[in-house]
């Protein structure tokens, strides 16, 4: 997916407020969707709560719902600057239904699909009012139902795994490994560490937001990371893209006969999450190692056992 340049989104921020709303209006007329897409991200990383630390993973979503709004509002002539009161109710619910089109995926859209593309489209209209198009807020009474499946139950956390994939990673697949599932970082904090980030036994990780934090590196980990050389003049300890990365793990854990277990990274990460909360019995403590703002996202990431107060109430 190609997001707009940051000098297009940047142009669109110094307009005068006539000339946005003229741009504004016009885009929305024409359905112009890459004009639309411009507007959105020149919203959200120029006037929304974040601003310009909103992360291109959420800027790369919302140019996506953006993309598949417009063009479903165009044909279902959706006036996108006077839409009716009920569509995006209309919306929603094609959304609900519609066949998933993803790799070896069945089914309907799951229920974190639809909220995130209509994230994108009530972004799209804080746009559209931010440009001066608009006051219409067609997404403000849609409801969006939550997936009655909990995260932590459709992806749980690898175990046993993570000890036999070991086994078939090279030095610095390992090492990613460790990060993730040992350490608790998300991948893409994991595949921005420098070797200045490592001092002594935690790591500086820059995180979601800007926000930055350390982590406390067991000595599995440490001894993984402490043979690294760079692989980049400023001292990045890796040098792949997230796909490239996915596409070396994925080969990694069929190697090691768990190719049907494979769940991306962010099961790895629960590993960590899951491993300290049966430690520490913590939710907090947990929370401010994965750099989690809310101990209800923490909550999501630790699998715990049905019968865990069972030695508790033995005694009632």
């Amino acid at each position: 997916m190609t997001l707009v340049r940051s000098q297009d989104t940047l142009s669109l921020v110094n307009l005068t407020d006539q000339a946005l709303r003229v741009r504004a209006v016009e885009a929305a007329a024409t359905y112009d969707v890459e004009a639309l897409v411009q507007i959105t991200l020149a919203y959200m990383t120029g006037a929304s709560r974040k601003g310009a630390r909103t992360s291109r993973k959420t800027l790369e979503a919302y140019a996506l719902a953006v993309r598949d709004f417009v063009p479903w509002a165009h044909r279902h002539g959706v006036q996108l600057l006077r839409p009716g009161r009920r569509d995006g109710g209309r919306y929603v619910a094609q959304l609900q239904t519609r066949p998933s089109q993803g790799r070896g995926k069945t089914g309907t859209l799951s229920a974190a699909t639809v909220a995130q593309y209509v994230a994108g489209t009530r972004a799209l209209y804080r746009a559209l009012r931010w440009a001066g198009a608009t006051e219409v807020q067609p997404f403000e009474d849609a409801h969006v139902p939550p997936d009655p499946t909990p995260g932590i139950v459709k992806n749980p956390p690898y175990m046993a795994e993570i000890d036999d994939v070991l086994e078939h990673c090279e030095p610095r697949l390992a090492a990613l490994l460790l990060l993730c599932a040992h350490a608790g970082l998300r991948i893409s904090e994991a595949l921005q560490v420098k070797a200045v980030d490592l001092q002594g036994t935690r790591v500086t990780v820059h995180g979601k937001g800007g926000k930055v934090r350390r982590v406390p590196l067991g000595k599995r980990v440490r001894a993984a990371l402490g043979g690294l050389p760079p692989v980049r003049p400023d001292g990045s300890l890796f040098g792949w893209t997230y796909a490239q990365a996915t596409y070396r793990m994925r080969k990694a854990f069929r190697a090691a006969g768990h190719g049907d277990t494979w769940r991306g990274f962010h099961a790895a990460r629960k590993h960590s999450g899951t491993r300290l909360y049966r430690a520490t019995k913590d939710f907090t403590r947990v929370g401010l190692f994965l750099g989690h703002a809310s101990v209800d996202t923490t909550r999501r990431y630790v699998a715990v056992q049905d019968d865990d107060v069972a030695g508790e109430v033995e005694d009632f």
